[in-house]
Formats: C-alpha cells, structure tokens, sequence
C-alpha cells in the first residue's frame, strides 16, 4: 500500500507540473541516449572479451581481476591519477575562488580583462608547446639556459625524460591550465550575491570579510561551489592531454602514466574494448565518489 500511495503521489506530481516534464524532454532524451546509455553500455561490456572483431563473449570479472592482480601499469595509473587528483584538484578549486573573489571587487572593465587573463591559459590551442620550450633538455631551453647562466647547472637536465622530474612538472602545468570552467561560475555566482544580505550581516553582528564570507558569501553560492567542485574534480582525475604532450606516450617508466591514458592505450591502440571499458568503470566509480563526498562537505558551508 505504501508503494501504490507513494507513486500516486509522484504521479499527481507529474500531472501539475506536466509542462516542465514536457520541456525538458527533449534535453532528457538527448542525456539519456549519448550520456547515460553509453555508461550502461560500457559496464555492460566490461564484462566481456571485445576486440571489435568478434562479437563480444561474457568472461565475467576477469577483466577487472587482470586490472588489480596483473596491470602493474594499471596500479601506477591509478597511484598517478590520484596524486594529481590530491594535490591540483584542492589548489585548483582554492585558486578559482580565490582569484574569483579579488576580481570581483574590481571595476566591471577591469574585472572583464582580469577574467579574460585568467581564463586565456585553459583555451590556448598551443599551450603545451610553451611549456616544451620551457622544459627543453637542450642548453637552449628556457629553464636549462637560466640555470646554467646563472651557474646553478653545468649541464642541461632532461626534464620531461627523467623520470624524478616529470610529475612535478605536469602539477605544474596543470595548475597553471585550471583556471576554467569553475572559475567563470565563481565568478557569476560572486556577481549575483544579494548586497542587502551584506547590510543585514552587519546588523546581526558580523564582523569582518572572512564572517561574510563563511556566513553570506560562500552559501548564496552553493550551486556554484558544486558545480565548481564537480569541474576540478572530474578533470583532475581526467587528466592525460598534459601527459601526453609534456612526457609522450608512453611516458619514460611510466612516470605521467594516468587512467585515462592507459584507457586510450587499450581502447584506441590495441582495441581491447572490454578490457578498456572496464578501466573506465573504475574511473567513472572513482569520479561518482569523489563528488559525492566532496558535495556533501560543502552542504556544511555556512554553518
């Protein structure tokens, strides 16, 4: 009787407010075709032997017992990606709301440059080339040619080739590519702040801008603290365009080596669909986890 009561409930919930249903079904059918079943569709296939040829046959967990008991490369993948997801998935979202909110108090001409400079590193096409002059492992790349002439080298280091120095270099880089997405939402969110919740802040004895930022600030913009958090985190556990560009691929013993490019590897070099699809279980898992624990500590802003 409870189940029958409650689905007559949900249904007359339908039935009021049918025409939101109805305008959102085009954007949900689109969603559940090219997002949702093909997460379905490559869980599916995680459990079966796929190599594009053959029609694919059911081995159950293998692939996933191959991945944790016999990858090696797998394991490093996954040590890799979570040290880049610990360390620029934090700073990055720090960095957006930080400069977000310095530049929200600037002049509307000024904060639209500010805002262009800050967000022009995450769309340059050519950026990792920038940086393959910067780290070059001849005498004539920048930083060798800097530390040389000022004696602190005598001979140029491979950067991208030695293995100590690689993933230092792409947190780097990807701290420095960070400022995107999440970033134009702080800002939008910032911009549509009710001023009077600041006046009447002061009247209930807030004190200072760190109280109106714990207080007021940060929880009239929590849609966009999630959907920030959701951006950083999902591409600081996505990361593999540095890598490859920055330290090839595959990388020197297996140094930048992440889940996503051991994904690419199987699902794009040796067509193991199955084997790849259950690597991306894995990462759609790990992603799907992390955000949930990451929203519900921000659903504690504030109080």
């Amino acid at each position: 009787m409870k189940t029958s009561s409650w689905l007559a409930i949900k249904w007359k919930e339908i039935k009021a407010h049918k025409h939101s249903y109805i305008l959102m079904s085009p954007y949900m059918l689109l969603f559940a075709v090219f997002t949702v079943l093909p997460v379905i569709m490559s869980v599916v296939i995680s459990f079966t032997y796929f190599n594009m040829l053959e029609f694919p046959r059911f081995i159950g967990w293998q692939n996933y017992s191959r991945l944790f008991l016999e990858d090696d490369v797998f394991l490093i993948a996954i040590k890799n990606t979570i040290l880049f997801a610990v360390i620029t998935g934090p700073l990055s979202y720090m960095a957006c709301f930080v400069f977000a909110w310095i530049i929200n108090d600037l002049r509307p001409k000024l904060r639209a440059f500010m805002t262009l400079i800050f967000y022009a590193p995450s769309i340059s096409g050519n950026v990792y080339f920038l940086w393959q002059m910067i780290f070059s492992g001849d005498r004539y790349g920048i930083a060798n040619g800097f530390l040389i002439k000022t004696g602190v080298l005598l001979d140029p280091i491979q950067w991208l080739k030695t293995e100590q120095y690689i993933m230092p270099i792409i947190i780097l880089v990807q701290l420095w590519l960070s400022l995107g997405t999440g970033f134009l939402a702080f800002i939008a969110g910032l911009q549509t702040v009710d001023k009077t919740l600041y006046e009447a802040g002061a009247v209930d004895g807030i004190k200072n801008r760190w109280q109106e930022l714990w207080y007021i600030t940060l929880p009239s913009m929590k849609p966009q603290l999630m959907f920030g958090a959701v951006i950083q985190i999902t591409s600081s556990l996505a990361i593999a365009d540095v890598s490859i560009y920055l330290a090839g691929f595959p990388s020197v013993n297996y140094a930048a080596e992440t889940i996503v490019t051991h994904l690419i590897d199987f699902g794009t070099i040796r067509f193991e669909m199955g084997y790849a699809s259950a690597i991306a279980t894995v990462l759609f898992t790990l992603m799907v986890g992390t955000n949930l624990i990451v929203q519900r500590l921000l659903r504690r802003v504030g109080e």
